[in-house]
């Protein structure tokens, strides 16, 4: 394959990373918001529930799962016009993230229904706390992308483990801000 055509294949790879990611985010960022609606009083409980709805409907269906799969198509497609990607142990770590990723994303769309349902049991804090997972895995994947030949594992493992406490230590005293305001 022609080198422009993997270029192009690789930036459209990157394109559809970006916008799963940015579903991602987002849907979980509705979650909270869904779920904190349910302490409003009506009508505006049932207003906002039903925005959110369909809101969360579109994202999903619309950006999403699109951005999902087609991450996946380019992906692939970049594998097997580069065969020799599976030979590199960075890329063993890197696809065992997606997968993890896209199991996230498989337990986002569980969240989703269970909202619709009514059956959902996660509290706002949980919900913040589950936005921040797709956060560690975009920071595990870029920089095994971009570093894969000069990362020294330890330091990259530490790296994360600490850039997750910094997350969890962000959401407490989040939370203990907003806890002070109300």
């Amino acid at each position: 394959m022609h080198i422009m055509e993997l270029l192009y294949i690789k930036s459209l790879h990157i394109i559809f990373v970006v916008t799963w990611f940015a579903g991602l985010f987002y849907i979980v960022r509705l979650f909270i918001y869904d779920i904190e609606s349910n302490m409003k009083r009506e009508p505006e409980r049932t207003i906002l529930t039903a925005q959110f709805s369909i809101m969360q409907k579109r994202l999903w269906y619309g950006i999403t799962w699109p951005s999902a799969i087609l991450t996946w198509v380019f992906g692939l497609w970049l594998v097997y016009s580069n065969p020799d990607f599976l030979r590199m142990p960075w890329f063993h770590i890197k696809l065992t993230a997606v997968v993890l990723l896209s199991i996230y994303h498989l337990s986002c769309g569980m969240i989703l229904k269970q909202l619709r349902a009514g059956t959902c049991k996660f509290t706002s804090t949980q919900m913040r706390v589950w936005n921040e997972v797709a956060t560690i895995f975009l920071v595990a994947i870029v920089f095994l992308v971009e570093l894969q030949h000069t990362l020294n594992w330890l330091y990259g493992l530490l790296g994360l483990l600490l850039f997750t406490v910094v997350l969890i230590l962000a959401i407490k005293i989040y939370k203990h801000l907003r806890s002070n305001k109300a």
